[in-house]
């Protein structure tokens, strides 16, 4: 067991199609599929109650006990119900302890911009590549002072081990001055 992988039992899955799927939501169970490396899907159920939790973690890994059989894996897509907003299915995809993965990490901005001036950013993700095990939660961004002009995801501070999967060079943000103002109509008709 690692200390970043969320640790949960998972049953195989023997019955296919929708009505086995929604009898297994109403059993507290979520369906999911287990893939990559070249090897054959494996298809799961998860405890409904504790997946939903963990989830709420961004980049998360799950290393599954599934029959006996360990399996860890990066959850790569949560499938949602539009209205209850529960998790109906999950895709994970199969890592391995060493392996290097491609990544979407929420990028946290510090400080702040010059006086006068106010910062714009165009994205607030990066993709980065890391060790499966040790995949940043959050990157950092540090404005503190910055005068006008571009913000490139080279300036982001990248943790030991993780690399940018973008150029360096591109355009992540900017610090402009304010858009002026215009006065109301009817103060001007004054």
């Amino acid at each position: 067991m690692d200390n970043n992988a969320t640790t949960l039992t998972a049953l195989a899955r023997t019955e296919f199609g929708k009505g086995s799927a929604r009898q297994a939501r109403r059993d507290g169970l979520v369906p999911a599929v287990i893939y990559g490396h070249g090897a054959e899907p494996v298809h799961v159920l998860l405890p409904g109650r504790e997946i939903t939790l963990a989830v709420r973690t961004s980049n998360l890994i799950l290393d599954l006990d599934v029959a006996g059989e360990a399996h860890l894996a990066l959850v790569k897509e949560i499938q949602r119900h539009p209205l209850r907003q529960t998790v109906d299915h999950l895709d994970l995809l199969t890592v391995k302890r060493g392996e290097k993965v491609q990544v979407d990490v929420f990028l946290d901005v510090e400080g702040t911009v010059a006086t006068g001036l106010v910062l714009s950013m165009d994205v607030n993700n990066v993709l980065v590549l890391a060790d499966a095990l040790a995949l940043p939660e959050r990157l950092v961004l540090n404005v503190e002072g910055r005068t006008a002009g571009n913000i490139h995801a080279g300036d982001v501070t990248l943790p030991e081990g993780t690399e940018l999967e973008i150029d360096p060079k591109t355009v992540i943000g900017s610090v402009v001055e304010p858009a002026a103002e215009e006065e109301e109509p009817a103060a001007a008709a004054e």
